[in-house]
């Protein structure tokens, strides 16, 4: 079966501390400062009851099986997708919606730690990017970001756990970018060291190509 594309769907994705949620606030500023609020942010987990349920448990509150945490993802994200005021409704009413993460993350970082079956079957028919945006960083670099916020780590958020979520993530964008012609998703590698102004400027010229 040929998963569609959804159009104004945007995502970007990347390990911890890769700056995507840096760039996703500068992009819909500046997208609504000209286009009359017609950019949405948006995230996962989200903000719903299983969302706050993913992130107490990436707080480290308490632990889930591996394979529960796939499940649990899997259903987030389709409120996410599809529940009321979700993000096929607000890009079929125009809007552009802009993801900080979405199943690619899911396929990088649930594979870790439960295999790449799993995650590939839960997320086999959830909708497709208009564009994906994969923020690439070395691992120790990212990770030193994280550290300088000083905040309370998630549980992924240590430095072997981390290059094999990136070794993961590799593997997934270029599976994906194999298949791009066919599936007509736009792949962008963004290199996440660069600095914050220029990242923003190369996503801009992008979106508005």
């Amino acid at each position: 079966m040929k998963v569609m594309i959804l159009k104004n769907f945007i995502v970007f994705e990347g390990i911890d501390g890769a700056g995507t949620s840096t760039q996703i606030k500068k992009l819909v500023e500046r997208g609504n400062s000209c286009c009359e609020d017609r950019f949405v942010a948006t995230a996962e987990p989200t903000t719903g009851e299983t969302g706050r349920f993913l992130r107490r448990m990436l707080g480290g509150e308490f632990s889930v099986d591996e394979k529960t945490n796939a499940y649990l993802f899997a259903a987030d994200r389709c409120e996410h997708i599809f529940g009321k005021d979700g993000v096929k409704e607000l890009c079929d009413s125009g809007k552009i919606v802009v993801s900080d993460r979405y199943f690619f993350s899911s396929m990088a970082y649930q594979s870790v730690s439960c295999g790449d079956e799993l995650p590939k079957l839960l997320n086999s028919t959830f909708p497709l990017p208009e564009i994906l945006f994969y923020f690439e960083i070395n691992p120790e670099i990212s990770l030193g970001r994280v550290n300088a916020r000083g905040e309370s780590k998630e549980i992924y958020e240590t430095i072997e756990k981390q290059k094999a979520i990136a070794a993961q993530y590799e593997k997934v964008i270029s599976e994906y970018e194999k298949t791009a012609g066919e599936t007509g998703i736009k792949i962008v590698r963004i290199n996440a060291a660069d600095t914050i102004e220029n990242i923003s400027e190369e996503i801009w010229k992008i979106i508005n190509n």
